[in-house]
């Protein structure tokens, strides 16, 4: 098909870092979630080590997502995403909602 418009490589590495930013903001907004149910109500040895914990996971998860972003933006064809990053980025996650669910659970 010679008419076909050509793949415009640089749109999928600037979806791809918009995508890192939206995810940060909603892990930022997460751990100040946990940092407001941790001290609402009354603070607990528990509430203050997951939200403690939460903090954490969003630090890490805020690293690997910088990372990820500076690497998009400095080349023109960018590579995968790091495997030891990934795992940095699921495990914060996870821990996140883990957290998350002991502040629910303890309120």
């Amino acid at each position: 098909m010679s008419g076909a418009a050509e793949r415009d490589p640089g749109l999928q590495p600037e979806r791809t870092r918009l995508a890192w930013r939206r995810t940060t903001l909603s892990a930022a907004v997460a751990a100040v979630l946990a940092v407001k149910t941790a001290l609402a109500g009354g603070v607990s040895a528990a509430g203050v080590v997951a939200c403690a914990l939460c903090c954490a996971c969003w630090v890490g998860f805020l690293w690997v997502a910088h990372r990820r972003i500076r690497g998009l933006a400095a080349v023109s064809e960018p590579g995968a995403l790091v495997p030891s990053y990934a795992a940095v980025a699921v495990v914060c996650t996870v821990a996140m909602a883990g957290c998350g669910a002991v502040l629910v659970g303890s309120g």
